[in-house]
Parts: C-alpha cells; structure tokens; sequence
C-alpha cells in the first residue's frame, strides 16, 4: 500500500480560505449572513495573534534583562514579575493593542474544536470570548458578534470552519519598539470579499458598505486631512474613509493620534464592523451612541468639520424625504424625494466649517440630471462658487454596482478670503476626466494604481496653488473652467463637456499621406492579380472534372 500523503500545512492567500469557510456554511445560513459570522472569527484570531506577538516580545526582554536595564535595573527578570507583566493589560492597551483574557484567546476556541477542551459548547465557548473582550476594551463593547451558539450551525460544521481560520496568516503586529504597527484594513478586506461574491444574494446597493481601496485613496490624496483636524463620514460603511485619513497622516509625518474622528452608520451589522474595523487600526473615532441614519437622527449635531468624506449609497429613493419638508440644511433647494444624491451633498456642505472641504463619491447622473429640481439646486451650487473638482471615474471600480462614477470636491467659501485651502480659483473649476484610467485586475474589476492617484491629486494641488509647477490645461484630461462657461453649458458638471479632445501626438517618422496612397494603391493591384491568377487556376480545375 502506497504511504499515504501528507496533509498540505502550507498557509492558504486570505481568499481562497474564506472562500472554503463559506462552502463550511452553505445550506447553514444565508449568503448574506457569512460574512458577519465570519468576521467575528477573524478578529478573535487576529487580535489574539497580536496579543501572543506582544507577549512574546515581553517575555523575552524581561528574561533577557532588556526591559529592566532601560528602567536602569540589572539581571533578568524573577518567573513571577514575568507572569505578572505578560498579563497586565496596560502592556498591551499602552502598546495600542487589545488585551485578551486567557480564557478568551483563540487557542482556548481551538482547543474545543479539536475536542480537546472539555465542558461548554464550541459556541458557547466563543460567545463566552467575545462577551469577554468586550468587558476588558471598552472600543469594542456592543461590536463583537454573539451568534455562535445558534442550533442553524452544528458542533461540527462550527469546528470545521475554527480548525479551517486557524490557518490565516497576518502580517507582524508590534514593532521593535513594542508599539503597534500599522495594520492592514483586514475587516474590510473581508468584508469586501463576501460583498463581491454574494452581492447577488444582498442585493446591488451601489456604493453601500465597502468603497474600492483606490477610489477611497484618491479622495484622501486630494483632500489631505491634516492632523489636528476633524473628520466626518457621515455613511461611513465599514470606516475604510478613516483607516485611509489614518494611514495619510502617518505617511506625511503627522500624528495620527492627533486627529478627531466622526462618523455615522444606520446598518446595525455595519456599525459594528466599521467599530471593530478602526479598533483594530487603534484608531479612536466616535460612531454616535448607536447606529442611525444621518437625515434623521443626526448623532453629531452642531459638529462643524475640517474634512468631510463619504460614499453614500447610490440613487436611493427610499429615504425619507417626504418627512423633512423644508429642512433647514437643503440651503440650495429641497432634493427630490425619489433620490437622495442632492440631499447627501447639501447634509455634507451644512457639516462643513466655513473654509472646509468635502468630496463625496456619486452617481454620474448628478453631474447634469434636472429631474426633481436637480438641475436648479447644481446651479445655485455653482453660482455660490461651492464646487471646487469634479473627477470623472473610469467604469467597473465597484465590484457590487455596474453603476459609473464621479467625485464631487467642495470648498465652503471657495471665493472668499477664509478659503485658503484654495488659492486664487474663486469664479473657476476644475474638470478632470479619469474615465480612460486604471487597469482591469480581473475580468469585471479595475483599480486606479498609485501612478493615477498621484497623477490626478497633484492636478488638484497645482490648480489649487498647493503645488510647486503652475498649472496647465492637458486637452482631454484637465481643464480649468470659469463659471460663465459653466453657465454657458446649463449647469451641467460633466468633465468630458469641458476636458476636449487629447491632442494626437506627431510621429517624426510616420509615413505621410501621399506615400501611403501611392504604396496602398501598388498593394491593391498586387492583390487584384493575385486575385485573377486563383480564378484562372480554379476554372481549369472545374473545366476537368
């Protein structure tokens, strides 16, 4: 008998393990319930593995004496200041990491699917952890998922899809200098995944719940929150606006820290997520006190922003308009009750201090539809000298909508002296088209590379006075317009409209015009000869036959 082979150990990429745990739980639960199933069992692995990073770090610089010499001590640490030390929770809270009591940690939920750990259920066990962790970190309490005792999902398919997450792999968590490192945006990798594969099964929200890494990039590149600022999203989905503002600042030499974080959910499950997304990132951002939606129960009111950025769902006719008559945040005009795209931009505009700025991912149809009074709130937007950018988006960048794009840049008061974000541009705006960038990652998903993030954000800069080069209009991308002509055009924000033609570029070597007739026009005969040489040869044969 052959031997038998042995089990491949090797780590498995993110998808396709997530992609095996949702066959784990098909004919279990719903498509639309894996992911969040799922997610709490990814962030119980994942800050486990951070705490057992940090533990390990201590444990060794105790032993070695490290620590204790930088507090001018000598020798290594006694066996029982070590285990007092790897379990106090300010090592972990201080390093920007979660403290995770014993009977809480990931190897205690492996060890009840291996069967090796007697008495609770496996789902009680992992109710009993995330009940837990959110005692010990305040961040998180209300967030985690308690759903795992559910008769729908037996002992063993739970134990399968334990055993099947405990091989993701994550990169490092704690530098050398012990502090937490910068995570990637995990939960909303995840998230993403599930909303990609099972979009079918939720429905097609345009926009909703997860906005593409590059789209969310290019705002965040233009917009450059700084630290010291506040920063809203009022549809913040899973909070990847805020890991990305995060994740700018650090990159430009700021403090992170040093930056206040305002954001609103209406989606229980996306709520959560979005809490437990920005945790993870040690980033301290405030939600409101519970998820709601943001026409109607406003969970920051009076909050004036530096920043506001936001990818609001789509063209959605269900949101309650008819119950805010003449609000007073519809400064341009009442939206039309059948979309809400203009009631998003003027809610965004009413967050805005007097200097701030805003950019706000759409439909393309708000660029020039006039149905419902559209066309005359744009206008008095433009004529308030409010619109500062409009970008237009290449097509397939939203894996869950087929639905094209744009960004929409404001600047409050772009025209008078307290706008200094924008310098000298008041009676004027900025049309880039985009639409011919990014490169197709698969068969129905393109992304914007770094190269066109950085291309478009440093035309915005130089328009705006914020770069070193001057400004130019580039014929068929860019293009600097005054209102009259925007005027001129009915109001329409189109940048196609505007942009022109890219100019055809010379070839010093290219064949001209006559020489390409004359040389054309000798092939053509050949071909005719050619042509009459087959007949003759195919007559002759059909004459024998």
């Amino acid at each position: 008998m052959p031997p038998r082979k042995k089990k491949d150990t090797k780590p498995k990429p993110l998808k396709a393990i997530l992609w095996e745990s949702a066959d784990q739980l098909r004919g279990t639960l719903d498509a639309a319930e894996y992911k969040h199933f799922v997610l709490g069992l990814v962030f119980l692995k994942y800050v486990s593995v951070a705490m057992t990073e940090k533990r390990a770090q201590l444990e060794e610089g105790l032993r070695d004496g490290s620590i204790l010499a930088s507090l001018g001590l000598e020798g290594a640490a006694s066996e029982e200041l070590i285990a007092q030390t790897v379990e106090d929770r300010r090592q972990y809270t201080g390093a920007g990491l979660f403290y995770v009591p014993p009977t809480a940690r990931w190897e205690v939920v492996m060890e009840r699917a291996r069967g090796t750990l007697e008495g609770q259920s496996l789902g009680e066990v992992i109710n009993d952890a995330m009940d837990t962790i959110e005692k010990v970190n305040p961040a998180l309490r209300g967030t985690l998922p308690q759903e795992y005792n559910s008769p729908r999902v037996n002992e063993t398919t739970l134990a399968g899809l334990v055993k099947l997450l405990d091989r993701l792999e994550f990169q490092a968590q704690v530098g050398e200098d012990g502090k937490r490192i910068g995570a990637r945006d995990l939960m909303g990798e995840v998230y993403e995944y599930f909303l990609a594969q099972f979009a079918l099964a939720e429905g097609r929200k345009g926009g909703e719940f997860f906005t593409p890494e590059s789209i969310v990039r290019l705002l965040v590149e233009m917009l450059e929150p700084q630290e010291g600022e506040r920063v809203l999203d009022p549809a913040c989905g899973s909070g990847g606006m805020f890991v990305q503002t995060e994740k700018f600042i650090e990159l430009h030499e700021g403090n992170r820290f040093n930056v206040s974080v305002y954001g609103q959910e209406r989606n229980l499950t996306t709520w959560r997520l979005a809490k437990m997304n920005l945790a993870i990132h040690g980033i301290e951002a405030n939600l409101g006190e519970e998820p709601a939606d943001s026409f109607h129960d406003d969970q920051h009111a009076g909050l004036k922003a530096d920043v506001v950025l936001a990818n609001p769902p789509f063209n959605i006719s269900n949101w309650g308009g008819e119950r805010l008559g003449m609000d007073p945040r519809w400064t341009y005009g009442a939206p039309p009750l059948g979309n809400a795209n203009f009631a998003w931009i003027q809610l965004m505009v009413n967050k805005l201090r007097p200097g701030g700025r805003a950019g706000i991912v759409l439909a393309n149809g708000s660029m020039s539809g006039k149905s419902g009074g559209e066309g005359d709130i744009r206008q008095r937007m433009v004529e308030d000298d409010l619109v500062a950018c409009m970008v237009a988006l290449p097509a397939q960048l939203f894996r869950s909508t087929g639905i094209p794009a744009c960004l929409w840049f404001l600047v409050e008061g772009k025209g008078k002296q307290h706008a200094e974000w924008v310098k000298g541009r008041a009676g004027e705006l900025l049309f880039i088209d985009a639409s011919g960038l990014g490169q197709m990652v698969d068969r129905t998903l393109r992304e914007l590379s770094t190269a066109d993030i950085e291309r478009v954000a440093s035309t915005f800069r130089a328009w705006r006075g914020a770069e070193g080069a001057a400004y130019e209009d580039v014929p068929g991308f860019c293009r600097s317009a005054s209102l009259e002509e925007v005027q001129g055009n009915d109001f329409t924000l189109t940048p196609g409209r505007y942009v022109g033609a890219a100019e055809a570029v010379e070839d010093p070597d290219a064949e001209s015009a006559e020489a390409r007739v004359e040389r054309l026009t000798k092939e053509l005969f050949v071909h005719f000869e050619e042509a009459g040489r087959l007949e003759a040869a195919v007559r002759e044969q059909v004459g024998r036959l």
